[in-house]
């Protein structure tokens, strides 16, 4: 124990900002209780944090761990965003065996908290009898669909055609729409061979839940609960939901562009008429991605904000290409913003009435707590699935696309934002956005996910060897 009842609790997420964030909120919420946290993450993802809260940051300790360089790796590049491809980023992650190893050694922590990543870490923390868990940043169809450790490790999936994967696989034995598109199965199959780390991301998924003495996941049991159970029955050990973590909607900002992006949103003059287009810190546009979706809110004619950024691993040099004269003729009625922008603030901006999402985990929580509709354009890992869920739930609609080839027109861009943001035949869409906002959005609600949760980590810790 850390001391007088408490806890120490060792946090080691993914070198990817969009897990990173996640965990240095459950740290908060850890913290808030009274536990000390230390949160591990290499020197340069340490530093671009947010600042804690002055009440927390005495029991939360930042720890930086160097990251070993190896070959193909640039100067620098520490985080997921910073590469244009990260496996060779994992395989300067398996690096840090040695010397979290050494601080694990000298802490003796009661909890270690980790990503699907750290393959080679369950095996420590039983060593040292440390407990552990895996912490899952996105939802359970998603862990759900990729099947039972026997899949993940050693490749025993009975789905060995790319058209198995655009149905349920034969584990999901209740009614689902989850599934894949053709154009969406390619990476999957990338995520089941092994790259130039050495392994594959299966068998670190697989390995990881194998070793962990819990899996924990950002879930609640009001959203498709029967997949939280599946999960139990598929890999025999608790599973326990943390909630949706909703993030507080605060003042943040950068100085004169907190300024600037307010004085746009405050000078709309319709509640409810802006499109919030966003689109990741991971997902890679193609120029014909952006041509076609710039010409669709052109089409639109609907106020946007649309924050286009850098591709993962661009440099300074590199440049977004617009089509000729889109700026100038969607001037006064649309905002192409390339730097930060604070999403949770502008989302909950009474003039925004729908979000263009590529369907990550958080933003679909940060769109759904504010009960903004949905128009869904997913690209990588669960984004697809999670479409296919919150369609059905009637709180938004897909972009159609091309099945094969993900292509899409800014034709269907123009028509299924008007349809989300002001026809008739949508208003199914934005009524259900603000009813599902009761689940998303109930902060009481999610606060009692953490409180069992942390009552999980108080009455479940190993005893330590003598």
């Amino acid at each position: 124990m850390g001391g007088e009842g408490k806890l120490h609790v060792v946090m080691f997420p993914w070198l990817a900002f969009g897990h990173m964030i996640p965990y240095l909120e459950l740290s908060k919420f850890i913290a808030q209780n009274g536990h000390k946290v230390s949160f591990i993450s290499t020197p340069r993802n340490i530093d671009r944090l947010p600042k804690l809260p002055p009440n927390l940051a005495p029991l939360i300790n930042l720890v930086k761990i160097p990251l070993p360089r190896v070959d193909g790796l640039p100067e620098n590049a520490e985080a997921t965003m910073d590469v244009r491809s990260d496996f060779i980023l994992k395989k300067a992650f398996d690096g840090l065996e040695s010397a979290l190893t050494l601080f694990l050694e000298t802490t003796l922590p009661d909890w270690i908290i980790y990503d699907f990543c750290p393959h080679w870490l369950p095996p420590i923390a039983a060593r040292l009898s440390i407990s552990s868990a895996m912490f899952i940043i996105i939802n359970a169809w998603f862990l759900g669909f990729l099947g039972p450790s026997s899949v993940l490790i050693d490749g025993a999936d009975p789905r060995t055609e790319p058209e198995h994967f655009a149905g349920p696989p034969p584990w999901v034995q209740f009614p689902t729409k989850v599934a894949y598109r053709p154009h969406e199965i390619k990476w999957l199959v990338g995520a089941s061979k092994q790259n130039v780390s050495g392994i594959s991301d299966l068998y670190r998924v697989g390995s990881v839940i194998v070793g962990s003495d819990v899996i924990m996941i950002r879930h609640c049991e009001e959203c498709e609960p029967e997949w939280l159970d599946l999960l139990r029955e598929l890999h025999r050990k608790p599973v326990i939901p943390v909630g949706l973590m909703p993030p507080t909607v605060q003042d943040s900002g950068r100085g004169d562009d907190k300024n600037a992006i307010s004085e746009w949103l405050d000078g709309q003059q319709n509640k409810g008429s802006v499109v919030y287009i966003a689109l990741g810190s991971e997902v890679t546009l193609s120029q014909e991605d952006i041509t076609e979706l710039a010409l669709g809110l052109e089409l639109s004619q609907l106020p946007f904000f649309w924050v286009l950024r850098k591709p993962p691993g661009s440099t300074e040099s590199d440049s977004i290409d617009l089509p000729d004269g889109f700026v100038e003729r969607t001037k006064g009625r649309g905002v192409v913003w390339t730097s930060w922008a604070p999403q949770l603030r502008i989302l909950a901006h009474d003039s925004v009435g729908g979000f263009l999402t590529h369907c990550g985990w958080s933003s679909l929580i940060e769109g759904l707590m504010l009960g903004r509709p949905l128009i869904m354009l997913p690209f990588l890992v669960d984004q697809g699935l999670n479409a296919r869920v919150f369609e059905g739930k009637k709180v938004g609609i897909e972009i159609p696309r091309d099945e094969r080839d993900g292509s899409f027109t800014r034709n269907s861009v123009a028509e299924s934002l008007r349809l989300v943001m002001v026809d008739d035949q949508g208003k199914t869409y934005r009524d259900n956005a603000k009813e599902i906002k009761a689940v998303f959005g109930d902060k009481d609600r999610q606060d009692r996910y953490i409180d069992s949760f942390i009552e999980y980590l108080e009455n479940h810790t190993r005893p330590k060897k003598d």
